[in-house]
């Protein structure tokens, strides 16, 4: 079973727990935290701690939820090895896999419904870099 690292903020906070239970039965989530939707936390701490875990592996995924997920993209694309990138639509998930071959998905709760959310995770997760003319593009990164 693969594991899939997982952390947000406080917004994020309901969105990532029903990420957990809706994937729970495909997927072994490593949860980085926060554990509460009620205290404020800083989203870099985790996209920080997250980005620690993928960066070691280049096998490892994440998923990092905010309130937009362009808190959580920005921190995260100052780590080395790290392509993060804001997921709402099944197109641009899957571009973002196939021709950035993007290790971490950031979502925002506030902005993406939940049934949205699941189906970009789906696409995220089974979705294979393409690599050819995308390879060197994506080494200048």
């Amino acid at each position: 079973m693969k594991t899939i690292f997982i952390s947000s903020d406080h917004a994020g906070y309901n969105l990532k727990e029903n990420i957990k239970k809706r994937f729970s039965k495909k997927y072994k989530f490593k949860d980085l935290g926060t554990k509460s939707s009620k205290l404020p936390v800083n989203y870099p701490d985790y996209a920080h701690k997250l980005c620690k875990k993928v960066s070691n592996n280049t096998s490892n995924i994440g998923i990092l939820v905010c309130g937009s997920g362009m808190g959580m993209s920005m921190a995260a694309n100052r780590h080395k090895k790290i392509r993060a990138a804001v997921c709402y639509s099944i197109k641009n998930t899957k571009l973002s896999r196939l021709h950035n071959n993007a290790n971490i998905i950031t979502l925002g709760s506030r902005l993406t419904k939940k049934k949205t959310a699941f189906k970009c995770i789906e696409v995220f997760i089974n979705t294979k870099f393409e690599g050819g003319r995308h390879k060197k593009r994506v080494r200048k990164i």
